[in-house]
């Protein structure tokens, strides 16, 4: 099911309902690109930590936005059957009374997207608005002091706006009081615009929508528009107008009331977007980021991290993809076994059950929701000898899953995954090797990275002028690399070793050298003398 600004405020309150009943949500977002190529060693690395990677992953959040959340409610109807609610909703910055936002497209994002049939028009014409925190106190503000303004500064906004505001002053000349006219064709956000416009230049106007993309005009006396507005009945009272521009942001604040489980798929980046457009900006702090994470949503579950376990206890094909991941959970690898939970899709949303749509958030996040059920369905099966119900509850999926609960996938870094209910466990890499340039000056990272490129794929950094570290998550790429430059002119590669190759041990066993000898040399003079 589509959901743009035009149907938003219509569909909140079962999206509530839905949402309370539900058993979990999974989700999953669209953006307009992932790393901002722009911003310096801004590409994620082997080498990184996590709060190292959360300063990078924090730039790029600040410089994209989203284009599409996906939303797939789960509820367990009966015994052994969940329903599935699967939303699309398009997202568009709110434009009322804030600075006007700015954000980056990426290129290699957008023609992906494209590929995929994204309908970027969607995004554009109708995309609900949302703001954080920090944006809607500003409005606030705005809003008490009367000096709020629309920042609609597309052509297309703008004439909507001039052609309303036209035909206002055009009929209003000759117009009686109590006299009314309709404004047509107004869609979705231009509703609650045209009529604070027309309010703020026109002390003699009222208006109401109607509906059908019509608003009424009336020409009415000042006083009688000062009564009209302390009417509980004004549709643009202060308060509506926050909720009109707080848009998905009130469907985000129902989530985090309702403290479901939250499931994603590879979701650091969807949560990172979740804080910084719906909650607050991102903190400088990585600490602080996990802590109102954990806060906002007490049980996260990223199927990433799920479907790694379950490739390891299970005979579980190597692949990387959701749409991969789910299409062989489908294939019943636990035949013996009870079978899995039936997941039926509702039905204003079973296109999904007809048609694949990878890429499209909806089905993501319907995928993502239904692969957590057949991967803990399938540990729950292998982690018991005895014979498991027939209909295991979605509680014992959680106990079967609780190693995994709270851990978000940590792609090429330091972790093997980031403990936002707990400390970060390190991940085991395959050792680091050295590599000692003879003969060969001047050489750089990048010309390192492109001499192994050929053979496998390693990151590098600069240890000292003529050394560099490679760092790999493949065992057979270190072999592979140590015996192929066993005899290089120019290239030794070894192990690394901290004691024998960091430049800190280095200097500080010279300096240890250094004063170990100045001490010999003085206890030796002072013997000397002293004969």
């Amino acid at each position: 099911m589509e959901v743009g600004a035009e149907s938003f405020a219509g569909c909140l309150p079962r999206l509530r309902r839905r949402i309370l009943r539900a058993t979990f949500v999974a989700l999953d977002m669209e953006f307009t690109g992932l790393h901002s190529t722009s911003l310096q060693n801004n590409e994620p690395s082997l080498f990184d930590s996590p709060a190292e990677r959360y300063v990078k992953a924090r730039q790029s959040v600040q410089r994209f936005t989203l284009l599409q959340l996906g939303l797939a409610i789960f509820s367990k109807e009966n015994s052994n059957k969940y329903v599935v609610h699967s939303y699309n909703f398009f997202l568009f910055p709110s434009t009322l009374g804030i600075r006007d936002v700015e954000f980056t497209l990426s290129a290699s994002s957008i023609q992906f997207l494209s590929h995929y049939g994204f309908d970027f028009n969607k995004f554009l014409k109708n995309g609900i608005p949302y703001m954080n925190e920090v944006q809607e106190k500003i409005l606030r503000q705005h809003l008490l002091a009367g000096t709020w303004k629309v920042c609609s500064t597309s052509c297309a906004n703008r004439d909507v706006l001039k052609k309303a505001i036209d035909e206002v002053t055009s009929w209003i000349d000759a117009a009686k009081e109590e006299d009314t006219m309709i404004l047509q064709d107004l869609n979705g956000y231009h509703m609650l615009d045209v009529q604070l416009v027309l309010r703020q230049a026109l002390e003699n106007v009222w208006t109401e929508p109607l509906g059908d993309k019509k608003v009424m005009v009336k020409k009415v006396s000042p006083e009688h528009r000062q009564l009209l507005e302390n009417s509980s009945h004004d549709h643009c009272q202060k308060k509506l107008i926050l909720l009109s521009a707080r848009g998905f942001t009130n469907l985000f604040q129902i989530l985090v009331k309702a403290k479901k489980p939250l499931v994603g798929h590879n979701m650091l980046m969807d949560l990172m977007h979740l804080h910084d457009k719906f909650y607050r900006p991102l903190p400088e702090s990585y600490e602080e980021f996990k802590k109102n994470i954990h806060n906002l949503f007490p049980v996260i579950i990223d199927t990433k991290t799920v479907t790694k376990s379950v490739q390891k206890k299970c005979l579980f094909p190597r692949v990387s993809s959701l749409a991969e991941v789910y299409a062989v959970l489908c294939s019943n690898l636990n035949p013996k076994g009870p079978p899995c939970p039936v997941i039926a899709l509702a039905s204003g949303c079973s296109r999904y059950a007809e048609k694949k749509s990878p890429h499209e958030a909806g089905y993501d996040a319907f995928l993502c929701g239904s692969v957590l059920l057949m991967s803990a369905h399938l540990l729950l099966c292998k982690s018991t000898d005895d014979a498991v119900e027939a209909e295991p509850s979605f509680s014992q999926y959680l106990t079967v899953l609780a190693e995994h609960v709270n851990k978000v996938n940590f792609i090429r870094g330091g972790v093997s995954s980031i403990n936002f209910s707990g400390e970060d466990a390190p991940c085991h890499h395959p050792p680091a090797l050295v590599v000692h340039v003879r003969g060969w000056p001047g050489l750089t990272e990048r010309q390192i990275y492109q001499e192994f490129k050929a053979c496998c794929r390693f990151d590098v950094r600069r240890l000292s002028k003529n050394q560099f570290i490679l760092l790999s998550n493949k065992y057979k790429h270190v072999r592979l690399v140590l015996r192929n430059y066993r005899h290089h002119p120019h290239l030794q590669v070894s192990v690394y070793r901290h004691w024998r190759h960091s430049p800190s041990v280095n200097c500080l066993l010279q300096i240890s050298g250094i004063v170990a000898l100045w001490s010999l040399l003085a206890f030796a003079l002072g013997g000397a003398r002293s004969c």
